[in-house]
């Protein structure tokens, strides 16, 4: 159970990112008032909870009716959440950036979708809450997790000037793409999974 919950808490972490939304959120509003900048973090965290809630109560649901098998699910979403890590590895997100047009609401986008409930996000919890693998009550303690992470990020982002002004920005891109490794590393094992192969690492004797 712990096991699980780990995997749960870093796949989460990893596929939202708060260290780049964070980089992100203090780019786009640093020319804003504190009680604004607070608002926006607040309606884009409430915003992205309500999209990857919405994503584990009814994704699967909406994912049968359509005739896909979970399996298939977890290799595509393996393989989207490979490209994801590479992305965040070698700072091809960086790079592309993100534009904004004027008078658009900043906590709909781009800071609720894509950046904290992204593809990678939603893809994630879905896989994490499959219906056919894990219980209630583990797709519950799943459910907590994602929460959590939501309220670390609604934390972080209150607090990105501060922690950009300590670990600097640099110390956020070295953040960034450890994370992206661990990502890769665990796509990797849902491709495995969906792929039904258990022991491709065991040494032959």
């Amino acid at each position: 159970m712990l096991e699980k919950i780990i995997r749960d808490f870093m796949t989460i972490w990893t596929t939202i990112d708060p260290i780049s939304n964070l980089a992100l959120f203090a780019g786009l509003t640093a020319a804003m008032h504190h009680a604004e900048r607070r608002r926006i973090a607040w309606r884009a965290s409430l915003y992205a909870a309500i999209v990857l809630v919405v994503a584990v109560v009814i994704g699967q649901i909406v994912l049968d009716a359509m005739g896909i098998r979970l399996r298939s699910l977890q290799v595509a979403g393996g393989l989207i959440l490979c490209v994801f890590g590479l992305q965040m590895v070698f700072g091809w997100i960086e790079q592309t950036g993100v534009s904004v047009d004027k008078g658009r609401d900043l906590a709909v986008f781009p800071m609720a979708v894509p950046a904290i409930a992204g593809p990678g996000a939603i893809t994630a919890v879905i896989l994490l809450t499959d219906n056919d693998v894990y219980s209630v009550h583990e797709r519950a303690e799943t459910a907590v997790v994602l929460l959590i992470v939501l309220a670390l990020n609604y934390v972080l982002l209150l607090l990105s000037d501060a922690i950009l002004r300590v670990i600097g920005r640099q110390g956020a891109a070295i953040l960034t793409r450890v994370m992206g490794i661990i990502l890769t590393a665990l796509s990797v094992e849902f491709v495995l999974a969906g792929l039904q192969i258990g022991s491709w690492a065991t040494p032959h004797r």
